[in-house]
């Protein structure tokens, strides 16, 4: 007999948390720089829990997104489900990469997230300054060791509890 796998609600709570993040006001100097948290996070838990974490959890949250952030209802879903995608397919590979190679293949997600809703924005005919738009992709990569190390910690804790 199988054994009852009971629901934590971490994956829940974090990407919870991620959606919290991308919707809380920043002072204007900074807000260029804030970093694509949901599409990190979905990065992160396709790569290290994919049995828990795909392509449909990766949709619904963006969909979550699109509704509380008021852009075109399936721009983000399109953007996080397609990173997921890759990240599925590659997240044996990605795992054994050295640390600085993981964060180098974030900042290449990333960077198809953006570009992604940059194509979505141009041909719905909205425009967005140049560096505004890519400045998240930089800001994604430096954060992305530091989360994947409180996320790990954090995952510890919540499964000796």
């Amino acid at each position: 007999m199988a054994p009852i796998r009971r629901f934590d609600g971490f994956v829940f709570g974090s990407l919870i948390l991620g959606l919290m993040l991308t919707i809380l006001p920043l002072p204007d100097f900074i807000s260029a720089w804030r970093p694509a948290w949901l599409a990190m996070l979905v990065v992160y838990w396709t790569i290290h829990q994919p049995e828990r974490f795909g392509l449909l959890g990766a949709w619904l949250i963006g969909i979550a997104m699109d509704t509380l952030t008021g852009t075109l209802l399936g721009q983000h879903a399109l953007a996080l489900m397609v990173i997921a995608f890759i990240s599925l397919k590659l997240h044996l590979r990605i795992r054994v990469f050295p640390k600085g190679q993981q964060a180098l293949t974030v900042l290449m997600l990333i960077l198809v997230y953006e570009f992604l809703l940059f194509w979505v924005d141009g041909v719905a005919g909205f425009t967005t300054s140049g560096m505004q738009r890519w400045m998240p992709v930089l800001s994604s990569t430096a954060l992305w060791l530091p989360m994947c190390a409180v996320l790990k910690w954090a995952l510890v804790v919540a499964r000796r509890a």
